[in-house]
């Protein structure tokens, strides 16, 4: 069965609130210092936990969300932000001629907190939102490498098949076979092979940032990652120095990646 959190959203909004306080701003902090002058987009930004933690700090801030019912829970959630003009949700695709325009170079804080794995063409992402930070501007990323136990997502379903560690690194055509055998409803099914045909390594989201003109300003590979604090209430753990440094291999034991980068300058 699927975790529970992913049902109750009030639940899912205060832990990501909540992580986003203790493990990502800290994190974002020790390399690129935040304050109430500054102005953060977050894109996919779901029902807005993570975005209302940068507020928090003083900081304004806008949500884009393409799924329009997560933009209207994020509303609710955000009503007095936004009701102060501290806050802005939209539903909308970054690529949108308008969006570009309307937000070209107003960002000193770009954040996708578990999206890029889910986005194709993940070198044109990286390219586009170039154009919506100000000068000196960051993006941060956090996200699990596809390798790693339940890189896929799996543990969405329904049945007793998103258990299963590692089950999602069957060729796609399997993993379907398998996924409709076990009784996932189409709509997870599709989910996942999403998540099949966009799941991303440590060594390609790195070589992605080199190629279109990123650096890393942080890095930090967790064995543990931080939201297991509130999922499974485990204490978070970096990963061994060794493993950290051995390409692909890395990618099996790490459950979550977080990067600060900036534009080559």
């Amino acid at each position: 069965m699927g975790l529970e959190f992913h049902q109750d959203k009030t639940r899912y909004f205060n832990m990501q609130r909540e992580n986003a306080a203790r493990y990502v701003i800290p994190f974002v902090e020790e390399a690129f210092r935040l304050n109430p002058d500054m102005t953060v987009l977050e894109i996919g930004c779901a029902e807005g936990g993570v975005l209302l933690a940068f507020i928090e700090t003083g900081m304004q801030g806008v949500g884009v969300e393409l799924q329009e019912y997560r933009a209207g829970l994020a509303r609710g959630f955000l009503a007095d932000q936004i009701q102060s003009g501290r806050a802005d949700i939209i539903s909308n695709n970054i690529y949108d001629p308008v969006f570009a325009e309307q937000f070209k170079g107003k960002f000193d804080l770009i954040v996708l907190k578990d999206v890029i794995e889910h986005i194709p063409e993940q070198d044109r992402v990286l390219a586009q939102m170039k154009q919506y930070l100000r000068p000196g501007g960051h993006i941060f990323f956090g996200f699990p490498p596809w390798q790693m136990p339940f890189g896929g997502h799996q543990q969405i379903c329904r049945s007793k098949v998103g258990k299963l560690p590692w089950m999602h690194l069957l060729p796609r055509g399997a993993y379907e076979w398998y996924l409709r055998k076990a009784g996932e409803p189409d709509a997870v099914v599709v989910d996942l092979l999403e998540c099949h045909d966009t799941g991303i390594s440590i060594e390609r989201f790195e070589r992605h940032l080199r190629e279109t003109g990123f650096v890393v300003a942080n890095r930090r590979l967790y064995l543990i990652n931080p939201i297991y604090t509130y999922k499974f209430n485990l204490k978070p753990r970096v990963l061994w120095p060794l493993f950290a440094s051995i390409p692909w291999i890395r990618n099996f034991y790490t459950t979550c990646c977080y990067y600060l980068v900036r534009p080559t300058p």
